[in-house]
């Protein structure tokens, strides 16, 4: 009895697909998951939670879980009432011209809450004006930003959904010269003010240029990191290898590759972030099994790796959201001093510096100096 060739075929791609959708509930993830609920159900109606991290380590995930769990806790009452919605989600879309559109970003919120007969809406009338409303509320092609806004602040009430969740929202900040990033985020807050519905910013470390621009904004805002693994501290190493592990298991080949050796290359071209991980694996594995491989090798993940040239550039942007998020007790004792507080406590909690250590050299052991080369070949030169 011969086997089915495209049994094989169909098997290794229903794998590859499984393999795909797989994803790992590491602690970094959980931990930012239960804080952003934690966030959006505990907080004001009308907030703003910034959830940044570096490019890659799984923002959109928790986006994706986040939904889901809202789902599950208001699944009675979205069977209730049919027609509202748990979350409206929406990727705020890199501008073509260096300026964010917002006529563009409305227009997709109003696709994404289901927005019923767009095109046939009444247009709103000034308060106190007698005149006839006219039939059509939003030209698809000229109508003008505020037009689009009112009407997503109107589905955003008879919506309710729980959040706003906007995915990339470091491009709100492409503005032209001459306006403020303030003003963007102020269409932000107003519209979460006028539904009082929160709103949920996901993006890069971009977004801490956001948090204090002003005070109410400071005031208003929850900040939810989610990091990568960094491999200086124990624990995190393990815990990154341990999730090479997860993946090396779900790999769709019987023939499994020992990943976990070579952990410390799949941390260099990922910098400890699970999601350039997780996309570097999948490419790898598409590769290999298009090839009729049945084994994920060296050779394949090396070829799909990201250059040193991108892990550089990705470490650089890394290396200084994660600089900005420290808060240095000379901060801190500036900060009270300003306040009238005392600053003895704080510099009696700083750790003492440790002096660096005197090395000695035996007798006879040279200084470490520069030795002359090429004289040799000058002198010959010469002659």
């Amino acid at each position: 009895m011969t086997a089915n060739p495209s049994r094989g075929v169909d098997d290794v791609e229903s794998r590859l697909e499984r393999f795909r959708s797989f994803t790992i509930a590491h602690p970094r993830l959980v931990e930012a998951k239960a804080a952003l609920m934690h966030a959006i159900w505990g907080a004001e109606p009308n907030s703003l939670i910034l959830v940044y991290g570096p490019t890659g380590v799984g923002k959109t995930t928790l986006r994706l879980k986040t939904e889901q769990l809202i789902a599950a806790e208001i699944l009675r009452e979205l069977h209730d009432d049919r027609a509202r919605i748990p979350v409206v989600s929406v990727e705020a879309v890199a501008p073509e011209s260096g300026s964010f559109n917002w006529r563009d970003h409305f227009k997709r919120l109003l696709q994404q809450l289901d927005e019923p007969l767009i095109d046939h809406k009444l247009r709103r009338q000034p308060e106190g004006s007698l005149a006839t409303p006219s039939r059509r509320f939003m030209p698809p092609s000229r109508a003008v930003s505020t037009e689009y806004r009112y009407a997503v602040e109107q589905a955003i009430r008879y919506r309710r959904p729980v959040a706003v969740m906007i995915d990339e929202a470091q491009h709100l900040g492409k503005i032209p010269s001459g306006r403020r990033l303030l003003d963007q985020l102020d269409v932000v807050k107003s519209i979460a003010n006028q539904t009082r519905t929160a709103h949920v910013l996901f993006g890069t470390y971009d977004l801490l240029a956001f948090r204090n621009l002003n005070g109410q904004l400071s005031r208003r805002s929850i900040d939810v990191h989610l990091a990568r693994y960094r491999a200086e501290n124990s624990e995190d190493r393990q815990t990154f290898i341990n999730v090479v592990r997860s993946f090396e298991k779900e790999l769709p080949f019987d023939d499994r590759p020992d990943l976990v050796g070579d952990w410390e290359f799949l941390y260099e071209r990922s910098l400890g972030c699970v999601g350039i991980l997780k996309e570097w694996l999948v490419r790898a594995a598409t590769v290999a099994s298009r090839e009729g491989g049945c084994r994920l090798t060296k050779p394949h993940l090396e070829a799909q790796a990201l250059s040193i040239a991108q892990c550089e550039q990705m470490h650089v942007e890394a290396a200084d959201g994660e600089l900005q998020l420290q808060e240095t007790s000379q901060a801190v004792a500036r900060f009270r001093g300003r306040l009238g507080l005392s600053t003895s406590v704080i510099a009696q909690a700083d750790p003492p510096q440790r002096a660096l250590p005197v090395k000695f050299r035996r007798p006879g052991q040279r200084l470490p100096t520069r030795d002359v080369v090429g004289q040799m070949g000058a002198n010959t030169a010469s002659v």
